[in-house]
């Protein structure tokens, strides 16, 4: 089916009392593992790449975004349930410029380094190039700390609502991702997000909102967020770690012939063990999200 309209699965997700989960990939398998896990609990689900790793130049390839937008919709198409598909976070605008008209119906300016005043006029003008052509817009006020080092830094900035309030009356944007207590790139361990400052931002906020560093949210917390209108909640850390292991324990299977590893499909495939990973990293956490068989299509 073609992707779904953003704004009709988050009217969905709002009207079920759900969210929907953005389950990040990186290559055609992840992909396919995050189509598997959605099709299997009947769930509609975003799937999509981050604009950020994508369009860095210090890449040893520059990247064709063109091809990823292309695999996105292909995927979209054969799925047997409702998908959207992101461009998600990305600081450079000629490429969310882009990315809004190469296929992707959900875009996401994000740059936590850039003032205020900057970042909203950028966004403003992202948005009404994004809505002349159909495509959603996801922008995010606050700044989640960062536990790559695996440790929480303390460098995250908590939504302000009224800043909200004004930053989504001003750019006309379709989501709005905000910092509540959330971590990007937890590495281990989940912890509760401040639900009383969630509440704020909910009674001044109207449009549906999305928790970033889904991967370190505790389940309770996580639910209790969904229950006061989080519609989208975000994973890419703990996927790409199942990912990983995965992969290095298929390449210590020894194997003579190369195409067992790489292409042939079977028991020792490299790839397809990276697929069974995501796909059941996906399961793992998706049901708390209470979208599992809601499906609306006939």
């Amino acid at each position: 089916m073609p992707l779904e309209p953003i704004g009709k699965l988050m009217s969905a997700a709002r009207a079920g009392g759900y969210a929907l989960g953005y389950f990040e990939s990186w290559n055609l398998e992840s992909l396919q593992g995050v189509i598997d896990a959605a099709e299997s609990v009947r769930a509609p689900i975003i799937i999509g790449f981050n604009g950020d790793f994508l369009c860095r130049p210090e890449r040893r390839a520059v990247e064709q975004l063109s091809w990823y937008a292309a695999l996105g919709v292909a995927a979209a198409k054969s799925a047997k349930v409702p998908v959207g598909f992101i461009f998600n976070e990305c600081p450079n605008d000629e490429w969310v410029h882009a990315a809004a008209t190469a296929g992707f119906n959900l875009v996401m300016p994000a740059d936590p380094a850039a003032p205020y005043e900057e970042y909203e006029r950028r966004v403003k003008t992202l948005t009404d190039h994004a809505h002349r052509h159909g495509t959603a817009v996801e922008a995010e006020i606050g700044t989640l700390p960062c536990g790559a080092s695996g440790t929480v830094g303390h460098d995250g900035d908590m939504t302000d609502p009224e800043l909200a309030a004004r930053f989504v009356a001003a750019t006309g944007i379709d989501l709005l991702a905000v910092s509540v207590g959330n971590v990007h790139i937890k590495l281990s361990g989940q912890q509760d997000l401040n639900l009383d400052q969630l509440d704020r931002i909910v009674k001044r906020v109207s449009i549906p909102l999305v928790l970033h560093g889904g991967t370190g949210i505790a389940t309770d917390s996580l639910q209790q967020a969904i229950k006061r209108g989080v519609t989208k909640v975000n994973y890419g850390t703990y996927l790409k770690q199942r990912y990983l292991l995965a992969v290095h324990k298929a390449l210590h299977n020894p194997m003579p012939n190369p195409h067992e590893l790489l292409g042939i499909g079977g028991d020792h495939d490299v790839l397809v063990a990276g697929r069974h990973a995501v796909r059941d990293a996906v399961l793992e956490r998706i049901e708390t999200l209470g979208c599992c068989g809601r499906t609306y299509h006939a």
